[in-house]
């Protein structure tokens, strides 16, 4: 049953190889806990009571944080939803098991000053293919605010005949359209143009970020990348590429973008997602009235 539920996530979800592991891992653990094997487990003897058991354990044997929890139990929800649409089980147990609550945490993002002397270096144009496509991948994750497995996947057909938009293949097999910022078209010309007289692309592959043996970028690899520079730019907390996207969201909203405009842009399925980024800016208009507001300013 869970082999037919994790072909159904990579062949009809199409979500990312590290998820599916964090879903089978997931459910493997539940079952484990159970104390049973994958070939005992029968899905319609669980009771919501068994499910409420393993949060507690989870959380307090095992102190796992409520993000952690929520994000197994979504796991969990996932497969018995799926299972209750293939008539396995008859009745939604997720139904009476709410999430945790959790502490809001506001998505960490870089400031714009730091981001724009970040920018300025990046736009330099090097001679070096590994040290032009590390620049051109900084500048495509905070410029079309991408995802990680979004990048990597792009192949050098996803873009427009022109180089002025590109097509992004997001979650669930969502296309959208984000636009080319010109500065970033001709960061990209140069270094396909790189590629080319290098002939570091020597045969069938379409990727568009290549290591230099020619073959399509890895996840770890982008990530070091992102950790590298921003580490080396003095960016203070968190440095991955998700800090790059919610820095792309973060910056459109404080110049006055629409929250269904970003909405598009990020491949967001619901404006929910996006209204996170408000906080944010909340956050920032704050800050500022704090420091300028003449009561603040002046004391009590």
């Amino acid at each position: 049953m869970l082999t037919r539920f994790i072909s159904y996530l990579e062949a009809e979800r199409r979500y990312s190889p590290l998820t599916v592991r964090n879903y089978r891992r997931d459910i493997l653990g539940f079952v484990a806990w159970l104390g049973l094997t994958p070939e005992e487990f029968d899905p319609a003897a669980v009771t919501a009571e068994q499910i409420r058991r393993r949060i507690i354990f989870r959380t307090e044997h095992d102190h796992l944080s409520p993000q952690s929890m929520n994000r197994e139990l979504s796991s969990l929800r996932a497969f018995f939803h799926w299972l209750l649409r293939e008539g396995v089980i008859h009745k939604d147990l997720f139904q009476q098991i709410p999430s945790l609550r959790t502490a809001h945490r506001l998505p960490a993002f870089v400031p714009v000053s730091r981001m724009t002397e970040l920018v300025d270096e990046c736009d330099v144009s090097q001679q070096d293919v590994e040290r032009e496509r590390d620049s051109l991948i900084i500048l495509m994750l905070y410029t079309c605010g991408l995802r990680l497995s979004e990048l990597i996947s792009i192949d050098r057909g996803d873009f427009s005949h022109d180089y002025t938009s590109l097509k992004v293949c997001g979650k669930g097999d969502k296309e959208r359209l984000v636009p080319i910022l010109n500065f970033v078209r001709e960061k990209i010309l140069h270094y396909t143009t790189l590629i080319d007289r290098q002939n570091i692309c020597n045969s069938q592959e379409k990727a568009l970020f290549l290591t230099h043996k020619g073959r399509r970028i890895s996840r770890s690899t982008v990530y070091r990348i992102v950790q590298r520079t921003l580490e080396a730019a003095g960016v203070q907390g968190k440095k991955s590429p998700h800090v790059l996207r919610h820095t792309f969201a973060t910056h459109l909203l404080d110049g006055g973008a629409d929250m269904r405009e970003i909405q598009e842009l990020l491949g967001h399925a619901s404006l929910q997602a996006t209204q996170v980024y408000t906080h944010n800016s909340i956050a920032r208009l704050r800050e500022i009235y704090n420091k300028a507001h003449p009561r603040e300013k002046g004391g009590k």
